[in-house]
This record gives C-alpha cells, structure tokens and sequence, in this order.
C-alpha cells in the first residue's frame, strides 16, 4: 500500500516539483512551490468549483431545513424524509461538496510528505527524464529559508482561510419565534468557526516547514479566488439579459 502511494501520489508530486525547480522557477524554491500549486489547483479546478457550488447551496438551503426541523421536531422519521424531499426538490446532494475534498486528501499528503521527508533525501525517486538537481537550494528571494518553520506564512494561511469562510457564510434570518432558537445557535457556531478554523491554521502552520505553510496559504488563496469568480458567474447568469427594455426569457 505504500508502495502505490508512492507511485501515484508521492512521486508525481516530487518531479513535479523538481522539474519546476530546474525549468521555471530560476531555482528559486518558493516560486517552484507557488507554480506547483498552482498547476495542482488547475487539476482540481472542475472539482473544486463543484464543491464550492454544493456548498454554497447547501447554506442557502439551511433556512428550509430549518424550518423542517420545526415543523417535524417530534417526528425524526418524519423529519428524515422531509430533508430527503427538499434535497430532491432542491436537486441537491449533501455528500456532493465533501466528495472533491476527499479526493484531493492524497494529493495533500503527498505535498506533506515530500516536505516533511525532505527533498534532497529523496532524489533517487525522480524521473530518469527529468534532470536530478545536485543541491536543492531552499532559500527563495533571498530572504526566506523554507525549510524551516515561518509564523509570518502561517498568518498568511491564516487570514486567507478566513478570506475563503467568510465568503461561505449565509446570512440566516433574525431570531422571530422561539422556534427559532435554532437558528440562532447555528448563526453563533458558524461564526466561532470563521474564527476557530483560521486559529488552528496559524497554530498547525506555525509548526511546519515553511515550503509546506506557503503551499498551504497559497493554495487557500487560490480557492478563495475560486469562490470569488464561481460566485460572480452565478449572480451574472441569475441577471436576465434584456433588449429594449423586454426580458428574454
């Protein structure tokens, strides 16, 4: 089992990285990383946009579940197919959005891995086509040594987490009826989790190798980007186009 990780996960990812090292990135490490995760997130792309859509509507969903909740709060069999029929209503999975996620787990182990083993400890998995680099060298502009723990990008990750959950939150209706307490509760929870997530990134961050943090914040940045544009075209397809002044349909 290993072994197949290795091969389809682990290796790829490495000569990815090295061939970017060799070729593109004037081999400077941080802009290699910054380059794989960009080619990383293209792959991921249809998949990513998918989950965010399912997400999305699953928040704007959550005012009816809601009130389902109420009106079957006696009735768990009853409150079961009642969420089952405003999924299908809805032409929703619950499962569609973790899906993407799922997949993309290996991938993300596998970034873990080549950092955490080290790069130049693992060169003799390279590609007998791709140039073996005698020396990675993990400094990048400079400045900024990779291979070891940085704060300052873990804050970045931080805040670009924050960036992409704040864009996801719903704006659940006010408290009305005490029926509604529920509502209530789940707006104070979504909100401890816009600020407890982008904590733990920073603490998690914090504590490794630098190469690893700047994949991680860039690769938040990139889906918060995601969001942003998956968004934008639903509000313009939502707008209908009108000639002189008539509505086409």
């Amino acid at each position: 089992m290993t072994h197949l990780f290795t091969v389809i996960f682990y290796q790829p990812i490495l000569n990815l990285l090295i061939f970017l090292y060799n070729h593109l990135s004037f081999n400077d490490f941080g802009i290699a990383i910054i380059l794989m995760t960009i080619v990383i997130k293209l792959i991921f792309w249809p998949l990513g946009r998918k989950a965010i859509k399912s997400q999305k509507a699953l928040q704007d969903l959550q005012p009816k579940i809601d009130d389902v909740k109420k009106q079957y709060k006696d009735d768990k069999a009853g409150l079961s197919r009642a969420t089952m029929d405003l999924y299908k209503e809805n032409k929703i999975n619950p499962f569609s959005s973790c899906l993407p996620l799922l997949i993309q787990l290996p991938f993300l182990w596998a970034v873990y891995r080549v950092f955490r083993d080290g790069i130049a400890n693992n060169l003799e998995l390279v590609y007998s086509f791709i140039i073996k680099p005698e020396n990675i060298n993990t400094l990048s502009l400079g400045f900024l040594d990779l291979s070891q723990k940085n704060i300052y990008l873990a804050v970045l990750a931080g805040l670009a987490q924050f960036w992409q959950a704040k864009m996801m939150i719903a704006k659940n209706p006010g408290v009305k009826t005490p029926g509604s307490k529920d509502e209530n509760i789940a707006a104070i929870m979504n909100k401890q989790m816009l600020y407890f997530m982008p904590a733990i990134t920073i603490f998690i961050g914090a504590s490794l190798p630098g190469g690893l943090t700047l994949y991680w914040f860039v690769f938040t940045l990139l889906t918060a980007l995601q969001q942003v544009l998956t968004f934008r075209n639903k509000k313009n397809n939502d707008i209908p186009k009108t000639i002189e002044g008539e509505i086409i349909k």
